[in-house]
């Protein structure tokens, strides 16, 4: 999420955290591979049973995705979320008037933590093997497009001399973030501010940067498809369901797993077939 793309601070949010803390269920959903993964018809059954539910179902986007994404993203048939948890877990949001809005009470420790690190970090890595700039100007972290072939340890060790953290995602990508945030951490602190029953919530992801989001102890769902490295680090977990369905209908295998909320009879009969 940019600088320039993102609106202005706003203490007072469209959505009262009462709204999302009486829902049935919230979905706290990675975007591509995840929400935006498996068929059309997947995709098309799960956002029509949201639209169908908004009083039951509460909608969180946890995702690395701008705010020019979202929204076209949302003008194409998609359920606008409720909220975002954005850059890799820097960002935290609400969506007011189809506009993605910081909460600064939450942002302030990850604001603090990151210290305007941004020049320090592009500078130290600077000429480094296998790493990329990714061209976006982040308010707390720094993106590259990863090269495994020619990426080295010395990137690692350069990004925790200086206090700071790293996340690697699908062998491709490389996020220096603030110590100790990530999607995990950032989505807890929103569904405490909201008053939301963590038992009522499901994160679902499917690579490694979803990592800290599935161990955070929230009910949680690896969809059909994800990343190898991921299922390895998760499959003994109690709380996380790893689904045989691909993206969209993988998440409704996982509501219906956790009995989290009544999925469309559609998705309840395939998933009876599959079992």
């Amino acid at each position: 999420m940019s600088m320039d793309d993102i609106a202005p601070t706003n203490t007072a949010i469209a959505t009262s955290p009462a709204d999302l803390a009486d829902k049935r269920f919230v979905l706290a959903t990675d975007l591509d591979g995840t929400f935006l993964g498996g068929s059309d018809e997947d995709r098309k059954t799960l956002y029509d049973w949201i639209e169908a539910n908004r009083e039951t179902i509460g909608l969180i986007f946890v995702t690395g995705r701008d705010p020019d994404f979202i929204h076209a993203l949302c003008d194409s048939n998609v359920p606008w979320p409720d909220y975002v948890v954005g850059d890799v877990g820097t960002t935290i949001a609400s969506v007011t008037n189809q506009k993605v809005v910081p909460i600064e009470a939450l942002e302030e420790e990850i604001a603090g933590l990151w210290d305007d690190s941004g020049a320090r970090v592009r500078d130290a890595l600077e000429g480094h093997g296998g790493l990329t700039l990714q061209p976006t100007d982040f308010r707390y972290r720094v993106s590259y497009d990863m090269d495994p072939k020619s990426f080295t340890r010395e990137s690692i060790d350069t990004v925790h001399e200086m206090g700071l953290d790293h996340i690697v995602s699908d062998s491709r990508y490389f996020d220096v973030l603030p110590k100790g945030i990530s999607k995990g951490p950032s989505l807890k602190r929103l569904v405490a501010h909201l008053g939301i029953s963590p038992n009522r919530v499901l994160a679902a992801g499917d690579t490694l940067n979803d990592l800290s989001m599935l161990e955070c102890g929230l009910p949680a769902v690896a969809v059909g498809g994800a990343e190898t490295a991921l299922i390895e680090r998760i499959e003994t977990l109690d709380h996380v369901h790893i689904a045989k369905a691909v993206g969209a209908a993988g998440i409704l295998e996982a509501v219906e797993a956790f009995d989290l909320h009544d999925i469309p009879a559609s998705a309840a009969s395939e998933q009876s077939q599959t079992t």
